[in-house]
């Protein structure tokens, strides 16, 4: 990413929504991803400089859906910015809180590729900054909205975070409250709920998969609550194929229990 270190703003600019392939039928993550790690590189090579990038992401993040709407080539600007930002956050613990604040506020973004791109950066300073992560995230699911809990569900439920038994633990607390707030609610109809359920229908087997003891003893207990849209999440979760190959009598015995 040579043109960080250039300068100049307006011709990075024009490069990153260039070779966004958004035109075209799906992103560049090549690109996303280089410029996440090039954000990264600058600001732990040079102290000072990072002020300037931290500016130049929030700069990116903050460009509005109606100056860049959805799978159109300036909508990778924001997604640039929400890595960058996320990038900035994994220098240093005192950068965590400050990189999080601004993920909270571009997880309510309509663009479903910025809030990949905070599930994505969530990843990214899970892996480095665990405690203050996880303890932030709590707050995103206990006073959140819909769109925020659907971008802490998508982001602990990684692979890579899961083989880590502390991260998996954190990982199915966390699905744990936003089922309750599922639960709970009264609103179901707004599309950002309808979201939220589609990714809880796929992300909660991964943490199940990591915590088979625990996580199948919750699949248990909430496949017995009468509640349809609940039922509908476990239901999904259980055609996994990794949990109904590794673990068939479990997964049968829950469906029997769904019905």
């Amino acid at each position: 990413m040579d043109l960080l270190s250039s300068g100049d703003a307006g011709d990075l600019i024009a490069y990153l929504a260039a070779e966004s392939s958004l035109a075209g039928p799906r992103t560049n993550q090549d690109l996303t991803e280089a410029f996440a790690r090039a954000i990264r590189e600058f600001a732990v090579a040079d102290r000072e400089d990072r002020r300037i990038l931290w500016d130049l992401c929030v700069e990116l993040a903050c460009i509005s859906p109606e100056d860049a709407p959805t799978s159109e080539p300036h909508e990778s600007l924001s997604v640039c910015g929400v890595r960058g930002i996320a990038a900035m956050g994994t220098v240093s613990p005192g950068c965590v809180k400050a990189a999080l604040r601004k993920l909270a506020e571009s997880a309510e973004d309509p663009r479903w590729r910025v809030r990949d791109a905070v599930a994505i950066g969530l990843r990214d300073l899970l892996a480095r900054h665990r405690d203050v992560t996880v303890s932030e995230l709590n707050g995103w699911v206990e006073g959140g909205s819909w769109s925020a809990m659907q971008t802490v569900a998508a982001g602990v439920a990684d692979a890579d975070l899961l083989r880590e038994p502390d991260l998996a633990e954190a990982a199915l607390l966390l699905h744990r409250k936003i089922m309750i707030r599922v639960y709970t609610a009264g609103e179901r109809e707004s599309e950002d709920f309808q979201a939220l359920r589609k990714t809880l229908g796929c992300t909660l087997s991964r943490v199940v998969a990591a915590l088979p003891s625990s996580g199948f003893e919750y699949l248990q207990q909430v496949s017995t609550l009468d509640d349809q849209e609940i039922r509908w999440i476990v239901r999904e979760n259980l055609k996994d194929n990794h949990l109904a190959g590794d673990y068939p009598e479990t997964v049968r015995h829950i469906q029997a229990q769904i019905g």
